[in-house]
């Protein structure tokens, strides 16, 4: 017996028409809910039911055209036509439209009608045409257009029953609804091609390929059918302009004439449009001067707030790392294991993995921007900027999400529609930020900018200008990009802004955790193997250090003991406290000597010695230069490196002490300053250590030569950086 097939249901839409909030409503489940254009980068797939029926819920890429310029476009054009092998073909296309924005939305309808599935219209935001004064007459509008139209409110449930009635009726009763008529000429050249294809092409792709001049159409075309079709393609498109027809504008006039009869007494609209306070803030927030400055103080308030509302949960997180490598040294006996799992592991992963809660408190507060609306303005604020750079608004969205993570922050460059401009953001986005740098900076910002010495927005503002940094080099160097390797005309840039509205939760909770989780499964793999890697690399070969380091540590044991017990009233006995800390400090000088003694002769050391001429203009030794070449898999491995490098040996220090022992560390040789602590963070602001970004560079460019030239020139960028941050940090 044969199963029977579950039939597909596809949602296509407009970005910010609530496509997303629909695809999570209706099948019950949540993904990430974004207010800007190509959230939905890839398909997202689900189920929902309808009585005793299953359908398969395919939530494309949000876009404004079926005209396929960029990949995500191509996307939702092939799994609409069955090209796509990963997907069946729809049984029925959802059409989410904007009430608010009925004639501009129908005209992706009207593309969908000429894919020969049945089309249902959702018709959302009902309350918001409401609140513009607008009155829908949607059984008119329905029998007019002749497609299935449900009003719904995706955010609040509203219509669902009704939309999930009418798609099943769409799968039993099946019609399919001629789209608008292009002119004779147009569909004359139409059909001569697609006689080239031997038919094999479908007509809405042929227009396709005629009307959109270099894009995505023409180039898998072209491909495919040779050289002597793309001369019948030109000549065909030199006949039509021959003939009197502008091949820019025959779309929108063809389209936009048949939505206006379409819709033809269905709106009746108010004599003057109402002032939503939608309009109010946007005149505030988009403001030249005015929503620049507040968008400035927006970032720094996320920064300062990464540095201190984490901070308390991170040193409770280290708290248990102690107590646990504490638990180890009490249980083995001196040794590599013991040191291994101390060192290696506990130590060095532990050391990362304390900064998880700063990395979900950027998620989470990124989030919130996204879902309340606040992004869109910043990347409408951007373009500005970004239009003097040769890119426009679009690449800042890319360049915003870099801020968490690079990978997704390349991947939404999908939505840019010319290649030139988004190979040069993908080339850009990792100069942004990103949340595996934070451990970096967080740690030498506490080290040698504690705010028991500076003020206390003096942390914050460190942050903000290492952020700040990549805000400003990626449109220089995506200027120097596009004015050499990547030469192109600046695109315009349209975005329609959505609605504010308050953030889910749900959806803000949902990636913080989800941050951390993939954050931990990093530090149990990639860091997890490095951090063993520079362990022994650090421990071989041992000698008898380990042994005449225990012996003291046993003989000074005692002492330390009685000290602790002694705080207990600390002021009344400062004095004996004091005493005897000034009888431990020769031998704490012996075991300290000892561990460098046996560090720089150990493989690491060794190997650092080769290394440190080439770091030396940076202000760095070697233990600095082999860390940052030990972090090049992931950027955050740089900590767990310093942990094992610098650490004070295997004793038990919380991590305020351990901050304040690796700062003194650093300032007994004079070569180690605020100065080096500058250049090692301007370094980790611009070097591209993260192979995983590399690897999505590879796959979005389909070439090894661009993640390794983005690699090359960020490496060189990151050092003459931290060299010039090093010798004139030093002349102060």
């Amino acid at each position: 017996m044969v199963a029977l097939r579950i039939p597909t249901v596809a949602l296509v839409g407009n970005p910010n028409t609530g496509k997303t909030t629909l695809f999570n409503a209706l099948a019950g489940m949540n993904q990430r809910v974004g207010n800007y254009p190509g959230v939905t980068v890839e398909t997202k797939k689900a189920q929902f039911q309808h009585g005793e029926m299953t359908f398969d819920l395919i939530d494309l890429p949000g876009t404004y055209s079926l005209a396929p310029r960029s990949p995500d476009e191509m996307l939702a054009v092939d799994v609409i036509l069955g090209n796509n092998p990963n997907e069946p073909r729809p049984d029925v296309v959802v059409t989410i439209v904007d009430a608010s924005n009925l004639e501009r939305n129908l005209y992706l309808m009207t593309q969908v009608l000429e894919l020969g599935v049945p089309v249902v219209i959702a018709l959302n935001m009902m309350d918001v045409a409401e609140g513009q004064g607008l009155e829908l007459d949607v059984d008119r509008l329905s029998q007019q257009l002749r497609v299935p139209i449900v009003p719904i409110q995706a955010n609040a449930g509203t219509g669902l029953d009704q939309l999930r009635e009418a798609v099943a009726g769409a799968l039993k009763k099946p019609c399919c609804i001629p789209g608008p008529t292009f002119p004779e000429a147009f569909e004359a050249e139409v059909a001569r091609l697609r006689m080239l294809t031997e038919f094999s092409e479908p007509s809405f792709l042929i227009r396709r390929l005629l009307l959109d001049v270099g894009g995505q159409t023409e180039t898998r075309l072209v491909e495919k059918y040779g050289a002597s079709f793309a001369d019948e393609l030109r000549a065909s498109r030199d006949r039509l302009v021959q003939a009197g027809f502008t091949l820019a504008a025959i779309e929108a006039r063809v389209r936009y004439a048949w939505i206006r009869k379409a819709i033809a007494g269905c709106i009746e609209r108010p004599a003057v449009r109402p002032v939503t306070w939608t309009d109010s803030l946007d005149a505030v927030l988009t403001h030249k001067v005015l929503g620049t400055l507040i968008f400035l103080l927006v970032m720094f308030l996320v920064f300062e707030s990464i540095f201190l509302i984490a901070e308390p949960i991170k040193n409770v997180i280290d708290l248990g790392k102690n107590a646990l490598a504490s638990w180890i040294r009490g249980t083995l006996a001196v040794g590599p294991l013991r040191s291994l799992l101390v060192e290696g592991v506990i130590n060095g992963v532990g050391s990362v993995v304390v900064f998880v809660p700063q990395i979900m408190l950027l998620f989470a507060i990124i989030a919130v921007l996204e879902d309340c609306g606040y992004m869109a303005r910043a990347a409408f604020l951007m373009d500005r900027l970004m239009s003097r750079a040769g890119l426009n608004g679009k690449s800042f969205i890319p360049l915003l999400s870099s801020m968490a993570c690079a990978v997704p922050g390349i991947l939404s460059a999908r939505v840019i529609e010319n290649t030139r401009d988004r190979f040069a953001t993908i080339l850009v986005a990792p100069l942004m930020s990103c949340s595996a740098r934070l451990p970096v900076y967080s740690l030498l910002i506490g080290a040698f900018f504690p705010i028991d010495a500076y003020p206390i927005w003096l942390p914050g503002l460190v942050f903000f200008g290492l952020y700040m940094l990549g805000i400003i080099l990626a449109p220089l160097v995506a200027l120097i990009l596009k004015s050499t390797l990547l030469q192109g005309e600046t695109p315009a840039f349209v975005m329609e802004m959505p609605l504010y509205k308050m953030p889910s939760a749900y959806t803000v909770a949902h990636r913080a955790l989800d941050a951390g989780w993939m954050f931990l499964q990093r530090a149990g793999t990639m860091i997890l193997a490095t951090m063993i890697l520079v362990w022994a690399a650090l421990y071989f070969p041992s000698r008898d250090f380990p042994e005449r380091i225990d012996a003291l540590e046993q003989t000074i044991a005692p002492t330390r003991d009685r000290i602790e017990t002694l705080k207990g009233e600390k002021e009344r006995n400062a004095a004996a406290i004091k005493e005897l800390e000034e009888e431990l400090e020769p031998t704490e000088a012996k075991i300290k000597e000892l561990h460098r003694e046996w560090k720089s002769h150990s493989i690491l050391g060794v190997i650092g010695k080769w290394v440190e001429p080439i770091v030396k203009p940076l202000g760095w030794d070697w233990r600095i230069g082999m860390a940052a070449i030990g972090s090049f898999p992931a950027r955050e491995v740089m900590v767990g490196t310093v942990g094992i490098i610098f650490g004070e040996g295997e004793g038990d220090a919380g991590d305020d002490q351990y901050r304040d022992a690796l700062r003194d560390t650093l300032k007994r040789d004079q070569a180690f300053s605020i100065p080096v602590a500058l250049s090692v963070l301007v370094f980790f602001a611009l070097c591209c250590q993260c192979v995983s970004t590399l690897i999505v560079i590879k796959r979005e460019t389909n070439s090894w030569s661009w993640p390794t030239f983005t690699f090359v020139y960020m490496t060189g960028l990151a050092y003459v950086g931290a060299m010039l941050t090093y010798q004139i940090g030093s002349l102060f």
